[in-house]
């Protein structure tokens, strides 16, 4: 299952996590999120042990998009050990973003 990350629990969920983290920016009126979503759920349930999935709805966390140059939605970045090592925006097959996880694992 997916976790909501927030600007106040981001730290903790991905910076600080001995997993690497996929985190989804997202947002409720962006039509090609809603496509990611099901994709990013289905990736949640199968690198349950592996990795950790998060998605963070970019008008209710502002400052975290910021920091992170959030322009374009939906965008998923990859963290391992606290820093981003992958970036991946716009809606994509779920073999590209399965690929990207398990070269981090």
């Amino acid at each position: 299952m997916t976790q909501e990350v927030t600007d106040s629990n981001f730290e903790d969920l991905v910076l600080k996590s001995d997993k690497p983290v996929l985190v989804d920016f997202w947002a409720e009126w962006c039509g090609p999120c809603r496509m990611v979503a099901p994709v990013v759920a289905e990736l949640a349930e199968e690198y349950n042990d592996k990795a950790v999935i998060t998605k963070m709805d970019v008008d209710s966390n502002p400052e975290t998009s910021v920091k992170f140059g959030i322009r374009n939605i939906p965008t998923i970045l990859f963290f391992k050990n606290g820093e981003v090592v992958d970036k991946q925006v716009g809606a994509v097959p779920k073999t590209i973003l399965a690929s990207k996880l398990d070269a981090l694992i």
